[in-house]
Parts: C-alpha cells; sequence; structure tokens
C-alpha cells in the first residue's frame, strides 16, 4: 500500500446505506440499523464534520421544513383566558347610617336589583329615639332658639333620614325608633352581609351594590407574555355562552406587579354589552407587537430547550445543517423573538428539529445535548458470548 493510499484510509469516513446522516472515523456497524458501515463517497468525506446531513428522502420521512428569518417589529397573536368581573369603580357598599337590630329585610337574595331611593330595610335604634326626642323637644322652642332646632335636625339627615322623614315625626309629635335604609344608588344586589336580627354598629355594610352596565374583562398574562403586551392593545374575544359573537376591546390597564401566587398579572378590558354577566370566562386573542425595529421573529419549533442554553439549526447547503447557539427575547404567542445568534437571511429549520438533532448526536457533531459533539456513548457490555 502507498503513502497516499495509507493517509487516504486514515481520511476515511465510514456511513450507513440506509442512514446516511450516521458518519464514523472507522469501520463497524450502524448504531440505529446494525448493518455494516461503508466508505462515505469523496465529496461527502471532504464536507465540513460540524454539520450533519439528511438525504432528500430522510428529509421528507421525517417532514423537515426550513424557513428564511426576516427582520423587522415582531408580532404575534397570544392566546389569553379571562373572566367577566364587576367594574370595581361601580361596586358600592350600602351602609346602614345607624347602630341598631335588623327588623325587616325587603330584599332578601343577592340578583336582586334596586333602585336609588328604594326602601332596602328597617332598622330599629335606640340612638334614634333619643335624637327623635331632642328633634321634638328643639322643635317646641325652634322660635327662641332656631341653632337648636337646626342642629337636631342636622343630626337627623347626617343619619341620611329624609326632610320628609324628619317632618313626619315633628307632625306626628312622636318618636319611632325604626329607620329605613333607603338605597344611595341603583345597581344589582352582588351580596347580601345582614341577616335578619343581627345587630350592626352604625357604617357596617347591609349589601353590595353593582352597576353591571359596564364590567372588565381581566385576562391573565404569564410573564413570558408581559414584554409582548402594551395599553392600547386590541383584544378580540369570545364568550361561549354568546356564540357566534366576537367582542372587541382595548387594553386599558396592566397589573404592574405580577401575583406570587398564580405567577401572572391581569389586563384589564372595559366592556359595556347587556349580553355579559360577571363570572363568564372569556378566550382571548392580541396581536402582540415588540417594540424593536430590528428584532427577529421564529416559530417556538425552531428553538430547543435544554436548561440556560437555546439552540436552532441553521442550513449550510443542501441537506446540510449546523446547531448554532441564539439568545431568546420575549414569546410572541406561538414566535419567540431572537435577541441575538441569528441575522436576517439565514435559514434555519422549523419542522423536524428534534430528528435534526437526534441524527447529529448520532453523528456525533455539536447537538443540544453535546454542544462540542463527540462520540456517540456506548451501549452496555455484557461481554463475549463463548
Amino acid at each position: 500500500m502507498s503513502e497516499r493510499e495509507g493517509h487516504d484510509m486514515k481520511d476515511q469516513i465510514w456511513t450507513c446505506s440506509m442512514h446516511p446522516q450516521i458518519r464514523m472515523k472507522q469501520p463497524g456497524q450502524c448504531p440505529i440499523c446494525g448493518m455494516d458501515l461503508i466508505p462515505a463517497a469523496s465529496g461527502d468525506a471532504e464536507m465540513d464534520p460540524m454539520t450533519v446531513g439528511l438525504t432528500e428522502h430522510a428529509m421528507k420521512l421525517a417532514n423537515v421544513r426550513t424557513m428564511i428569518v426576516g427582520m423587522g417589529g415582531g408580532t404575534g397573536n397570544v392566546r389569553l383566558t379571562g373572566k367577566v368581573v364587576p367594574d370595581e369603580r361601580r361596586v358600592y357598599s350600602q351602609a346602614t347610617h345607624v347602630a341598631g337590630r335588623v327588623e325587616e329585610l325587603l330584599v332578601n337574595y343577592t340578583g336582586e336589583t334596586v333602585f336609588q331611593g328604594q326602601e332596602l330595610a328597617r332598622v330599629y335604634s335606640p340612638e334614634l329615639v333619643t335624637a327623635q326626642e331632642e328633634l321634638l323637644q328643639a322643635a317646641r322652642v325652634r322660635e327662641v332658639q332656631p341653632s337648636l332646632y337646626a342642629a337636631a335636625r342636622e343630626k337627623l339627615r347626617n343619619w341620611k333620614l329624609t326632610d320628609a322623614q324628619i317632618e313626619a315625626v315633628i307632625a306626628a309629635n312622636a318618636t319611632s325608633g325604626v329607620v329605613p335604609i333607603l338605597a344611595d344608588v341603583s345597581g344589582v344586589v352582588v351580596q347580601k352581609r345582614a341577616d335578619l336580627g343581627d345587630y350592626l354598629k352604625r357604617g357596617e355594610v347591609l349589601y353590595a351594590v353593582a352597576d353591571l352596565s359596564k364590567l372588565w374583562v381581566q385576562f391573565d398574562l404569564y410573564e413570558s407574555d408581559l414584554a409582548a403586551m402594551h395599553i392600547g392593545d386590541t383584544v378580540r374575544y369570545t364568550v361561549r355562552s354568546v356564540p357566534g359573537k366576537i367582542f372587541k376591546g382595548r387594553i386599558t390597564f396592566i397589573d404592574p406587579v405580577v401575583d406570587p401566587a398564580t405567577r401572572v398579572a391581569r389586563a384589564r378590558v372595559e366592556v359595556a354589552d347587556g349580553s355579559l354577566k360577571p363570572g363568564m370566562f372569556a378566550i382571548g386573542m392580541v396581536q402582540a407587537r415588540h417594540g424593536h425595529a430590528t428584532a427577529l421573529l421564529v416559530p417556538r419549533s425552531a428553538v430547543l430547550w435544554t436548561g440556560p442554553r437555546s439552540v436552532v439549526y441553521v442550513k449550510e447547503g443542501e441537506g446540510r445543517f449546523r446547531m448554532r447557539e441564539v439568545v431568546l427575547g420575549a414569546a410572541m404567542g406561538n414566535d419567540v423573538m431572537i435577541a441575538s445568534g441569528l441575522e436576517a437571511g439565514e435559514e434555519i429549520v422549523v419542522n423536524g428539529t428534534f430528528i435534526v438533532d437526534a441524527a447529529a448526536q448520532l453523528n456525533g457533531t455539536p447537538s443540544m445535548m453535546s454542544p462540542q459533539g463527540g462520540p456517540m456513548p456506548k451501549g452496555h457490555d455484557h461481554g463475549a458470548v463463548k
């Protein structure tokens, strides 16, 4: 054997006729199918050993697809889940203005609609009896002591008695310890907090009343979506109880903190629609936009994650791919921003990435689990059969 032939044999690459991605520096058996390896063509031997190759047939079987990375402000559809809730600015606590015992409840269940000025309950108050006696005494001397009379009336006004009720006490010239509690606002009773016979302190809440003509839809935002969401983004959403209708609104508020228990923040959309009710679930979609004009956006399926490392496979020729580490930016629904590691115009694998990575691992080229490359780990040695 000549010196040149010996040198050629030393540099010879061995491959499998069924699995051409297998490339070994010495003869043996294919680690996939067990067939004897054959010498690779000279053209194949000259290929970059740091890349992995797949035949056209293998790529079709594995459904390997690629795309050219473009540049521009990244956009992507982010799917959100949310819930319809009352507008917190339109929820009112209906309190009793005097201390006393609940003698009668005229609104007995949640969900009942009430109107401003409507009588909600009657409370017996010993303090009211005393105040009414003071009023009657002041009324008798109001000609000579008008300030005393005015003070007695003002005291009852502070307890939310109307002028008509005060005049009725004076006309009857008798006290009544029972005072009606009138609705301060119109709305729907969303919570009943007192029962018949309860003794309430002054200012204690009887009902929570909400104006449901305007509502909030609060969507959950995960930490990975926060960077892509902005106040003013349009959300299109559906509610299962209103089939066939697509609602649309703008984000008016995003929580400045993340809930430590759920690890989400909430984005608020305001809505005025009588078909929606608090407690309904909503599914929304928002086209989020990243602010960087030079940002690159790739499908999530193109990226392999392993701890702190993220890798993609860049096409370097027909059927040839090289692993590339990248730094990720914000997630954008089914896409992810690439902060660094790729340039616009490069072509990467977006489907079948795991297949390409598996071929790289079998070939000993750099892969997700072996960034420096190297031979495949050998199997267990059970000893030679004698």
